[in-house]
């Protein structure tokens, strides 16, 4: 197993309340590893912890070489990490195209003057850019929507969009923060077909948090389960799923967090 993340004991607390409490957190290269576990265990919090949002006081996080504790986010991201939010979080007056455009700015060379001209090498960078976002909507289908304004899209669609502007980033990890929630069956089926696209046409690593467990079952290689802050187990979603401790954190935590029946 090559590991692309370890995140090793990290503690992180806001005026003395504890987010989370020594947690040891590994992803592997070329898998989807999913977090897990009732409102308020600490999923998003660690995310923000690997993305630069928050310091841990305790821990380190190491990225292939690099320990990312101190760095900022633009630098993380920088080094290829790449996040989608619980909350969408897009310029919602511009196009599907700009703004996944947005996403490249780590990639431009030219400055914004010399981008606002178009014209010799300017128009040259502009034009590779726009093919890696062509090709970024191909691959979540959203063609058709290219020239749309994103705040006319379904919520779906704009969920993809997020998504597709992490992908312009060219990550080689994607953290993706409840990529499905608020959706209904067909979109969630929508999304997970693009996690799946995602992991093997373009070899990225993924990590995502998600309530729906089923959706985590049938997409993820790993799962680990947090609550009130704590690792409380981690494995294959098979076995995660039928332990009794694991079940019964969720029946004790959020009412839309049910654990089904896993079959292998």
């Amino acid at each position: 197993m090559t590991e692309i993340l370890r995140c090793e004991d990290l503690t992180l607390r806001f005026r003395g309340v504890q987010a989370l409490g020594g947690v040891t957190f590994e992803v592997e290269e070329g898998k989807v590893q999913a977090l897990v576990g009732p409102n308020g265990a600490g999923k998003t919090s660690l995310l923000n912890c690997i993305n630069g949002f928050y310091r841990p006081q305790v821990g380190r996080i190491m990225y292939r070489d690099e320990n990312l504790i101190g760095k900022r986010p633009h630098r993380i991201a920088a080094l290829g990490v790449g996040r989608t939010f619980q909350n969408i979080e897009l310029f919602r007056g511009i196009s599907v195209l700009d703004n996944i455009l947005m996403g490249r700015h780590m990639h431009m060379k030219r400055g914004l003057f010399a981008n606002a001209l178009r014209i010799g090498p300017s128009l040259a960078e502009e034009r590779r850019h726009r093919k890696v976002a062509e090709d970024i909507m191909e691959l979540l289908e959203l063609g058709r929507y290219r020239k749309s304004l994103v705040g006319n899209l379904a919520y779906g669609k704009q969920k993809l969009v997020e998504m597709g502007r992490a992908l312009a980033l060219e990550p080689t990890l994607l953290l993706l923060d409840e990529p499905a929630g608020g959706m209904n069956r067909d979109e969630r089926e929508e999304v997970a077909r693009f996690v799946l696209r995602v992991k093997y046409e373009l070899k990225i690593t993924q990590v995502l948090i998600e309530h729906d467990i089923r959706f985590v079952t049938d997409l993820s290689d790993r799962v680990t389960v947090l609550n009130l802050g704590e690792v409380l187990a981690k494995g294959d979603p098979a076995t995660v799923f039928r332990m009794p401790e694991v079940i019964a954190a969720f029946a004790g935590g959020a009412s839309d967090a049910k654990v089904p029946k896993v079959e292998v």
